[in-house]
């Protein structure tokens, strides 16, 4: 492989790693961010704003339109309901989709056998600790684990169950990495290019540094969104991702 044919290849494969958050109260902004990322990014997420603004439909939509859609709704209710809602959604043609991992592992493992039936299983990914949480935030409500030994408590029994991934910070990505299986996907939000505010997020990395710790995805939203030119913004994100693994292999 030549040079210029392995930069191609480092640049789509950061591409496929990206997923840039829609977190957007309308849809009509939504499809216009989408559709002016579709060439540069990998997936696009649909959380609870935009869901609970725009529904189904809108995920329809983006679907219809070739999109890979990371429906972040962050399941969490008995096993029977979660299992009935990933069964549901994954009839959206979602590609990923998500639940919590506090609501333990019966409820993971519904929601991964309802997904392996789906005609195009989405992967289910659990959530481990939400990015805006530290050591005090668990310990207000009765956790008495650090962050970084919640997550990989929760990693490992979220594989364990069959799901196809967990949501973690950077800060835990590399102890997830080697405690799971080849394959296994790490989704890392609260990603911030250096220098950057953090905003209501407590456990940041940069896209680098996600990379290096063994991500197989990023989550990105506010820095993508917000800047004055998001397609701009969204080509250098995947250029320090593709730099990033070069050093990898």
């Amino acid at each position: 492989m030549t040079a210029a044919e392995d930069s191609t290849a480092l640049l789509e494969d950061a591409r496929e790693r990206l997923i840039v958050a829609l977190d957007v109260p309308e849809a009509t902004a939504a499809l216009s961010l989408a559709e002016a990322l579709a060439p540069t990014v990998g997936y696009f997420k649909v959380g609870l704003e935009l869901f609970g603004a725009a529904g189904p439909g809108f995920v329809r939509e983006l679907v219809a339109r070739q999109a890979r859609v990371f429906l972040d709704l962050k399941l969490h209710d008995i096993p029977a309901t979660v299992g009935r809602s990933v069964a549901v959604l994954g009839r959206l043609g979602v590609s990923l989709v998500t639940v919590h991992a506090a609501g333990g592992a019966e409820m993971m493992r519904q929601a991964a056998l309802a997904a392996a039936a789906a005609d195009s299983p989405p992967g289910v990914l659990a959530v481990t600790a939400l990015t805006s949480l530290d050591a005090a935030d668990l310990r207000a409500v009765g956790i008495s684990l650090s962050p970084a030994a919640l997550v990989l408590q929760r990693a490992r029994l979220a594989a364990d169950c069959g799901v196809a991934g967990v949501v973690s910070s950077v800060r835990e990505a590399g102890a997830v990495r080697a405690a799971v299986a080849e394959g296994f996907h790490i989704v890392t939000p609260g990603i911030r290019p250096a220098g950057a505010a953090a905003c209501d997020q407590k456990r940041v990395g940069t896209p680098a540094g996600a990379i290096a710790a063994g991500a197989s995805h990023l989550v990105v939203g506010r820095p993508i969104r917000d800047a004055p030119d998001p397609v701009r913004a969204a080509r250098d994100l995947v250029a320090e991702m593709a730099t990033a693994l070069g050093t990898l292999s």
